[in-house]
């Protein structure tokens, strides 16, 4: 059984206004365009607001996402029946070869332990054909962001269409890149529905190994959406790599 860990179905809505599309959403559209990429899986896709954005005439494009809750909410927005939509992780993916891109935005790659980070790299390449593409972002350790992520410094006040929410983060724990925060979201009624989440840090090095193990090579990565370098305030790491 795959654990939602985005379960409530009161705030799911609420992630595209705190998400919106911006460089990221353009960066892997152009990439995709680029590499004329008929089939596409996004990993971790949440609610699909990417994912829609895929579709071209000619196109494949896949959603893969472990909550349930998620992938309601993408099942329901417009244009989602131009993609095909599976619950699971990356082990959902067939290992048909035939994927010419594959990514994951979003972060949603730091939630991967490192347990499963081989078998997921792994299955990936599996998916991909030879001279396929993966690409995701992850933020970069060397900015301490967690550090930044108090109830002082995010606590704040809006209204939604759940109505008015006060909200905040607290890291309850911290080693070795394995970052444990709450998300408290207070509802009118003085309900404080809380959910743990935990992230994994990991520089350029760790990932460029655990790529070439997995069969990729070309592997570059760079500060930011425009492909700049990896400076001392690169707040991400945006990778890419072809499968051998």
């Amino acid at each position: 059984m795959i654990d939602d860990p985005y379960r409530d179905a009161d705030l799911v809505g609420l992630y595209d206004v705190d998400n919106p599309g911006g460089e990221d959403h353009i960066y892997f559209r152009a990439l995709a365009d680029e590499i004329d990429a008929r089939t596409i899986v996004d990993l971790g896709c949440g609610t699909g607001l990417l994912t829609r954005s895929l579709v071209r005439p000619g196109r494949t494009v896949i959603g893969v996402d472990p909550s349930r809750t998620m992938l309601d909410y993408a099942r329901a927005q417009p244009g989602s029946e131009l993609v095909t939509w599976i619950h699971g992780d990356a082990s959902a993916l067939a290992p048909t070869g035939t994927v010419d891109l594959a990514l994951r935005t979003g972060n949603a790659i730091m939630h991967v332990s490192p347990e499963k980070l081989p078998s997921t790299l792994t299955t990936v390449a599996a998916a991909l054909r030879p001279g396929g593409i993966v690409s995701f972002e992850s933020r970069n350790p060397a900015c301490r962001e967690w550090e930044r992520w108090t109830p002082e410094a995010t606590c704040g006040e809006r209204v939604t269409s759940v109505g008015r929410l006060r909200e905040w983060l607290d890291v309850t724990d911290v080693c070795e890149g394995r970052v444990v925060f709450d998300a408290h979201n207070v509802f009118p009624d003085g309900e404080d529905r809380v959910y743990t989440s935990i992230l994994f840090f990991r520089g350029a090095e760790e990932f460029q190994r655990e790529l070439e193990v997995a069969g990729f090579t070309d592997i570059t990565w760079s500060g930011d959406w425009r492909g700049g370098p990896v400076e001392e305030g690169s707040r991400i790491l945006v990778f890419r790599a072809v499968r051998v």
